[in-house]
């Protein structure tokens, strides 16, 4: 089973442990920047399921320490995040490693009409289960927006703070993440908030392995209630206690969005979503909503009833 990030692998890991408490099952984890002999020493004693990232699963086939001649299935998580960008000459490379009879099984909320056709290239006869955009927008979490006035990028930007800093100072909130679009501006959210005494943790594509990992214990855990992150962790993560996410930045594309406003609500839980939306922003938002045949509403005056 293929994921896109660490932290998705660790999470799938765990639930496959879970589901087979009682089988003897074994899973085992591969992922990049975690120690090499260590999975090569659990590869060794035997593994009825892997769970891993494209590079460090590859690396683990070329060297033979992962043996696939016997493989069954074949699962690709996120999988139009796998089938683009940086990941696809990775999944051809392992695809192209695996028997021809292996059974292959592709999941994602999202799947856009070109990642869809790619599968042709090495699915047979595949059955297709898809659900309609407008069926995406999650039942249960309610969508809201707050237009922010501002003359510059900057200005927009003091103006989104002030107005997280009055949500989190006027609310009861368990636990919520906050999306901006890039590493810098997870990095300069974190120190304006630490600043005005709130207790924040950040993950982002730069950190190290150990360093995610400690973060996403940190939040689990509870000991921080808000996390700022780029879209790294928008796919997947399920935190029980997340009831509110913030687009602090409104995401570049319709499919992330669904993928962000999903960490909370998640199995059928209640939650919240809501966008900051500059200006220069307006127009991803009618897009989002165009995109899902959906109504994104206007945040009330007592929002804090909705929390």
């Amino acid at each position: 089973m293929l994921a896109p990030t660490r932290e998705l692998a660790a999470q799938t890991q765990k639930v496959c442990l879970a589901l087979g408490d009682y089988t003897g099952v074994i899973v085992r984890e591969v992922v990049g920047g975690t120690n090499m002999r260590e999975s090569i020493h659990e590869l060794r004693q035997g593994a009825h399921v892997v769970v891993g990232t494209p590079g460090r699963v590859m690396d683990m086939i070329d060297k033979g320490f992962l043996a696939v001649q016997d493989l069954r299935i074949f699962v690709l998580d996120e999988a139009d995040e796998m089938l683009q960008g940086g990941f696809t000459d990775q999944i051809y490379n392992i695809f192209r490693r695996l028997p021809t009879t292996v059974q292959v099984a592709l999941f994602s909320a999202t799947l856009p009409l070109g990642v869809l056709e790619l599968t042709t290239q090495f699915m047979r006869d595949p059955l297709t289960i898809r659900v309609r955009n407008e069926s995406l927008t999650l039942a249960g979490i309610k969508q809201f927006y707050v237009a922010v006035e501002g003359h510059t990028p900057a200005g927009s930007d003091e103006v989104k703070l002030a107005i997280l800093c009055d949500l989190y100072e006027s609310l009861t909130i368990t636990q919520s993440i906050i999306y901006l679009s890039s590493r810098r501006r997870v990095e300069w959210l974190a120190n304006e908030l630490s600043d005005r005494a709130f207790t924040v943790s950040a993950l982002h594509s730069d950190l190290s392995p150990q360093q995610r990992n400690f973060v996403m214990r940190e939040f689990r855990s509870g000991s921080s209630r808000i996390l700022l992150a780029t879209d790294l962790l928008a796919r997947g993560i399920d935190i029980q206690q997340v009831s509110l996410v913030i687009n602090f930045d409104v995401p570049g594309n319709s499919e992330t969005y669904i993928h962000r406003i999903g960490r909370s609500g998640r199995f059928g839980r209640k939650g919240v979503a809501i966008n900051l939306v500059s200006r220069a922003d307006s127009w991803r938002l009618q897009e989002i909503e165009k995109f899902y045949d959906t109504s994104i509403a206007e945040m009330p005056a007592d929002f804090a009833s909705l929390i």
